[in-house]
């Protein structure tokens, strides 16, 4: 199986993309091939396309497994297993996001967690971890904002997405709103305060 230019060009540049992401080289090329091809793929077919052993490509596709990024088939009289990529790009990122997630943010959460309940010995171990309880705090706060993303639909998901910048803007719009209703609400209550005196 000869893989067109094209396609040889992004496997090529996944894998190395994929060493920079922590995943191993070979893996990020048989993940790209199985994204692109049109049907699913065994195996020896992927061994074959990319020129790894199939041992490498078995080793491969078990990561790939772990990472719950490809689908495992099978075709009527064919006793081999085939393989694909989820057919929608969303699912593969929210697998992608939440498996990081797990593997990543999760431990390091977990540590900064039983950190705080240590008793520090001195101020230096006092500073150290409030700088880690502030680290926390934010991790926290980033976790908790993308699982809400990650409830969202699709098509939602796309219109945040596509906001931008103009995101921003509204909350910059309700703070002013929430400035100028609150300093009404203050002015009223000093109002009240005065004739009540």
């Amino acid at each position: 199986m000869k893989l067109p230019p094209l396609t040889q060009r992004f496997v090529l540049h996944f894998g190395e993309m994929g060493s920079r992401w922590g995943i191993n080289r070979t893996v990020g090329q048989i993940y790209a091939l199985l994204y692109t091809a049109a049907r699913p793929l065994n195996a020896d077919e992927i061994a074959e396309a990319l020129g790894f052993s199939r041992s490498n490509v078995s080793i491969g596709l078990k990561e790939l497994e772990a990472w719950k990024l490809v689908r495992l088939s099978h075709q009527p009289g064919d006793r081999r297993e085939y393989f694909s990529a989820p057919d929608d790009i969303w699912t593969i990122f929210r697998t992608l996001a939440e498996e990081r997630r797990r593997r990543e943010i999760d431990p390091t959460l977990s540590m900064l967690r039983e950190a705080q309940l240590e008793s520090p010995s001195d101020a230096d171990e006092r500073h150290a971890q409030e700088r880690m309880r502030e680290m926390y705090e934010l991790i926290l706060l980033m976790t908790s904002w993308f699982e809400d993303v990650q409830k969202l639909d699709v098509a939602t998901l796309e219109k945040l997405m596509r906001l931008g910048t103009r995101v921003t803007r509204l909350l910059e719009v309700k703070d002013k709103l929430s400035g100028a209703i609150g300093g009404k609400t203050a002015s009223r209550k000093r109002t009240r305060s005065s004739k009540e005196s």
